[in-house]
This record gives structure tokens, sequence and C-alpha cells, in this order.
């Protein structure tokens, strides 16, 4: 990328925020006033819709995000979903059975209704939100299965997030895309094809912003489909070291604003 980026995009936990899950004053004000210049900055997440209030408050506006690592195409202003891409209930029940298959133990939780809701079998380990009246466990696997999910997550005790990703990506291979954004074991599940490369590649087609021209900041193996994708592609220097390995360029940590940091050096914006 040789000129001024036409759109930026940014994923949120562990490159945007801060450990502690805040967004700096420097780092908010960088965005508005990137946006204020007339280049969209887009959020690109493995959350679900109902976790970007906690992001959203933060800013001084919303902006325009892709969840669940793809799925979903959001927008704040008329808090309406512009695309999803769900796991369908007959293709889950495929991916849960080669799960239990692969991985005996395994527990499950699937985000549905665009990820406003979420459903869980009871010995699935809740680690945030627990006592979210939008999160519900389930006593059946065809209650689990009943409706589309745009993310399906599964755990099995503690285990080496990439060893574990890539023993379920094995089994669901040609099936369905399986990630991770965490240190603890979680993998998080997507139909085939669903990334967050494609969905910014299609907000992005939306409003005319060719892939070239697309600066994109990430830190997790979640982030590479869009950061290989991308124009330009940064990793914070807190990244995983496949993300490293494949950047363009290294901003400082998240801890130390280095989205923010590399904004103002592009966009000379303070």
């Amino acid at each position: 990328m040789d000129s001024t980026p036409h759109l930026v995009a940014t994923d949120i936990d562990g490159t945007l925020l801060r450990d502690d899950r805040t967004l700096s004053a420097r780092t908010a004000a960088v965005l508005a006033r990137v946006a204020d210049q007339g280049t969209p900055v887009v959020l690109v997440t493995g959350r679900p819709i109902r976790w970007l209030r906690l992001v959203y408050d933060q800013l001084a506006a919303p902006l325009p995000a892709i969840c669940a690592n793809g799925a979903v195409v959001y927008d704040p202003t008329t808090d309406e979903v512009l695309r999803a891409d769900p796991l369908a209930p007959e293709l889950l029940a495929e991916v849960v059975r080669r799960l239990r298959a692969e991985v005996p133990g395994v527990s499950l939780a699937v985000e549905i209704v665009d990820g406003r809701e979420m459903r869980h079998e009871a010995h699935y380990p809740l680690r945030w939100d627990a006592d979210d009246e939008a999160i519900r466990a389930v006593q059946t696997a065809e209650e689990l299965l009943s409706v589309p999910a745009v993310k399906l997550l599964a755990r099995a005790g503690e285990q080496d997030p990439d060893r574990f990703t890539r023993l379920v990506a094995a089994a669901l291979a040609g099936l369905a895309e399986a990630t991770h954004s965490s240190h603890s074991g979680l993998v998080e599940i997507s139909a085939a094809g669903v990334t967050k490369a494609a969905g910014l590649a299609w907000y992005c087609h939306r409003i005319n912003v060719a892939a070239p021209d697309v600066l994109a900041f990430g830190d997790m193996p979640n982030d590479l489909p869009m950061l290989t994708w991308a124009g330009r592609a940064v990793a914070v220097g807190n990244a995983h070291p496949d993300v490293l390995a494949i950047a363009d360029e290294v901003a400082p940590a998240n801890s130390s604003d280095g989205v923010a940091a590399y904004l103002e050096k592009v966009f000379g914006v303070r």
C-alpha cells in the first residue's frame, strides 16, 4: 500500500483494547479523527453483537462491526444486521457429530439470533456474562442444535489453544472453519468459508473499497484471514507468533496504544 488507506479495519480484544478491556482516551480520539476525515473505520471481531456495547460505550460514536469472526455484519446506528452467514441446523448436527467422535467430553455452546443470544450445554464453562438473561443452558442436543448459529464454541478443559484448534480443524476439514482468539483452549467454529476476511470483503464491496486499500490490525489466529486479505497488515507487538510472522509491520502492543500510535503516523492525527 503506497497511499493513504481507504478503510481501517481493526480487531478489538488484544488489539484495540488494553488488557483490562478498556479503550484509552487516546485510541478513542484517534479513531474518531480518522473517521471524521472521511476514512471508514470498521471493527472486526470474534465478539457477538451483545458484547459490542462495552466497546461502543467507550467510543465517540459507534462503528460498523464485522462480528462472530465474519458471520455477522452489523450497523449499530440502526441496530440492523446487514448480513448473516450462520451454520444451519443440519450442518451443526454433522459438525457436532464429528466433534464428539474426535473429542470425547467436549462441551459446546452456540451463538444464535445473530449473536444476540447464547445457548450452552449444562457442563459448558461460562467465563463471562453468566448472569445475562440472553445466556441459557439447555438440557438436550436437539435444543442446542435446533436453530441456525453464527458460531459454535467448543471447550474440552484447559488445552493448548493452537494444538486443540488444529485437532478440531482436521476433524471438520471441508465442513466448517475452526480458529481461536483466546489462550484458554476455546475453539470458535463457523460455516465453511466464513472468516473475518470474508465478512470484511463483503462490507468493503458494499462501500466500494478494494482489498489493496485496506489497513488491518490484529493479534490472534482468527485475524490471519483478514490480515492476509488486506493491503497492509499490522500486528500489535503482543500478537501471536503466527500473526507476527505474516504481518507487513508491527505496531506497539495493545497496552501501549499500538493502533493509535500507528494511525497517528499514517493519518497525521493526534
